[in-house]
């Protein structure tokens, strides 16, 4: 189980130190763009030296507004490639430097993207070798709930699952990130990229969402109320974020999952997440004391962020 070091002390240090200050590894990647049926697209980017074409998959899906420069992507497909393993990050659409073509772009309950981008991956790069899956953040709840609506027919898709900081009740989130304060710091980090996206949107598609709302917003619950919800056939922020959450679906999962949320994460409510009842036999909650937003710095400063990886790595292994 994951513990904080010494040095790195309160949840928002441990959240914003390593996503920061902590260095990333440098991996070399190539990149792949897949049309999508509804005729938009998506990047991948692979590692370009991985491991030989019989060693395992890794996919990752970022968390908002990630992508594969993320540290966490970073950590995750350097180790990967330490292993000899083979590993990837799927970009939700509009996070791979591009714009994407539609008014649509992604959301923390679109299963139906992650349907298609792991089937696909399948079929195209593991066909012969063990997929495994990993998910943080909105990525990890979009993951979580896709694997609690397939149930069974997930089952030689993937061979593993993992999900890190999943926000597993979206409205305890968004009541969170509401609040005066610290919140948000984090609010305007998010909504550097969000709300300029959210203008070019608007110019190639007026009336699409809520343009004024977009502007003053200043937490989630304004931002998809006047956005989100809109952009992806929702009546209301709290319709999103009830059809979206992830916590309802984890007691039908049935591939080996290992769910990770730190009991101190700024973003998630300890008071949002499902207990072992509520969960399938096959999913393993870690709920660790510390940790902050996907953050899990080890070692003296300025710290490293191997542990995650390294952490999700085993855990696929022990399940081949």
């Amino acid at each position: 189980m994951y513990q904080s070091p010494w040095w790195l002390v309160g949840a928002h240090a441990q959240t914003i130190w390593p996503a920061v200050v902590c260095p990333r590894p440098k991996v070399k990647l190539r990149r792949v763009r897949w049309e999508t049926p509804d005729h938009d697209f998506i990047d991948l980017d692979l590692l370009d030296e991985s491991g030989p074409c019989e060693s395992p998959w890794v996919l990752l899906f970022h968390g908002l507004e990630g992508s594969s420069e993320s540290h966490y992507s970073r950590a995750l497909l350097a180790q990967a490639q330490a292993r000899g393993w083979q590993a990837a990050v799927a970009h939700f659409r509009g996070c791979s430097g591009e714009l994407n073509r539609l008014a649509r772009s992604y959301h923390s309950g679109d299963s139906a993207e992650i349907d298609w981008v792991v089937r696909r991956f399948k079929r195209e790069f593991a066909s012969d070798q063990r997929l495994y899956v990993a998910g943080v953040s909105l990525g990890g709840n979009a993951l979580m709930k896709w694997a609690g609506e397939q149930g069974p027919q997930a089952q030689g898709v993937a061979q593993a699952l993992a999900a890190v900081c999943p926000p597993q009740d979206l409205e305890a989130g968004a009541i969170v990130l509401g609040k005066p304060g610290i919140a948000q710091i984090y609010m305007r980090n998010f909504f550097q990229t969000l709300k300029p996206k959210s203008e070019a949107k608007w110019k190639r598609y007026p009336n699409s969402f809520d343009l004024k709302g977009m502007r003053q917003a200043r937490n989630f619950a304004q931002f998809d109320e006047a956005v989100t919800a809109p952009l992806h056939g929702f009546a209301s922020a709290k319709q999103y974020w009830d059809r979206s959450s992830c916590r309802p679906f984890l007691k039908s999962i049935a591939l080996p999952t290992l769910v990770i949320n730190p009991l101190n994460d700024p973003f998630v409510p300890a008071s949002g997440l499902a207990n072992v009842n509520e969960v399938s036999a096959q999913v393993l909650l870690e709920y660790p004391a510390t940790g902050g937003h996907v953050g899990f710095a080890q070692g003296g400063p300025p710290g490293n962020i191997d542990w995650l990886a390294q952490r999700l790595l085993n855990f696929f292994a022990d399940h081949g």
